[in-house]
């Protein structure tokens, strides 16, 4: 298959390794087979060829070419979730989805399911500890290691674009982020709205929400 990514591996070896691992990790009997991803793995690519490029990273785009290595973890990560996302979009086994996810889970320590619907652009670094919930994302979302996005009675929050949660923050429950904001180390967001072009640090009881330019520092726009 002619792409516009750099792979360290082959269309065909990513099945075949995403696939080896899962059978490792949950050796039920039920195994996955390779060529139940390739269908997937074709629409895994083209997310890729979209994302990549916009993240100013010479580990991520070249200047021509979205670069992707198996052995580099955010990537792997974002690979996994692709890879389980299309396999359900696809129709694939709900059995693989599960497997697939559960290996991310098992290797980078995040829990995003394959129902969520993460942007078509979107970056996690070094996602440990991350849950990404069934909210609503904007594009150009940064993740870094120990955030959560989830719900508050059942609802879920609304995340805008060029949104970044830093390390260990929290947004939950009825809450809107607008556009170009920023969450701070270790703040929690409930049930509240953060205006556009926000910096918000604190908790709901002791907090601060301060007007700051969005960082475009890591997208190419």
């Amino acid at each position: 298959m002619s792409t516009r990514v750099r792979l360290s591996l082959t269309s065909d070896e990513l099945c075949a390794l995403a696939a080896r691992q899962a059978n490792t990790l949950i050796p039920d009997g039920d195994d996955l087979h390779p060529a139940d991803l390739l269908v997937a793995a074709r629409g895994a690519i083209v997310r890729i060829e979209h994302c990549f490029p916009h993240i100013d990273n010479r580990y991520f785009f070249d200047g021509s070419t979205a670069c992707f290595d198996h052995l580099h973890g955010d990537q792997y990560a974002m690979w996994l979730y692709f890879l389980a996302r299309e396999l359900h979009l696809t129709g694939g086994a709900v059995s693989g989805c599960k497997k697939l996810f559960i290996l991310n889970k098992a290797l980078h320590g995040c829990d995003i399911f394959y129902e969520v619907e993460l942007p078509s652009v979107f970056l996690l670094v070094h996602p440990l500890g991350t849950v990404l919930g069934r909210g609503r994302y904007g594009e150009r979302f940064v993740v870094y290691q120990r955030c959560g996005v989830g719900s508050n009675h059942n609802t879920y929050p609304e995340i805008g674009a060029g949104v970044t949660m830093h390390p260990g923050s929290a947004v939950l429950g009825r809450s809107r982020v607008g556009d170009g904001c920023t969450i701070a180390t270790e703040s929690l967001v409930l049930d509240r709205e953060v205006p556009a072009g926000s910096l918000y640090i604190g908790s709901p009881r002791d907090c601060s929400v301060t007007p700051r330019a969005p960082d475009h520092s890591i997208w190419r726009i």
